[in-house]
């Protein structure tokens, strides 16, 4: 595979690695992987970053509905708001 097709390969798997759910042996390519890929370490980084923020809020966010249809419809997750 080239780098590309790696990052785009173990990008899939970083919702797992960051719960702690991944599979050994696959967590331990993606941390090689990241080891020389300063990319794919920023959207890790970027992606627990994200995850602590918004468990460490108290603020129940608030979006006006127009807003919060047009992210849904941009995500393709208009199942949700129904």
């Amino acid at each position: 595979m080239n780098k590309r097709e790696d990052c785009y390969h173990l990008i899939t798997t970083l919702s797992d690695y960051v719960d702690g759910t991944l599979d050994e042996n696959l967590c331990t390519e993606l941390e090689m992987h990241m080891r020389n890929c300063k990319d794919c370490r920023i959207v890790v980084d970027t992606l627990r970053r994200t995850i602590d923020l918004y468990h460490t809020t108290n603020a129940s966010p608030t979006m006006p509905d127009e807003v919060r249809e047009r992210l849904y419809h941009r995500l393709d997750l208009e199942d949700y708001l129904k």
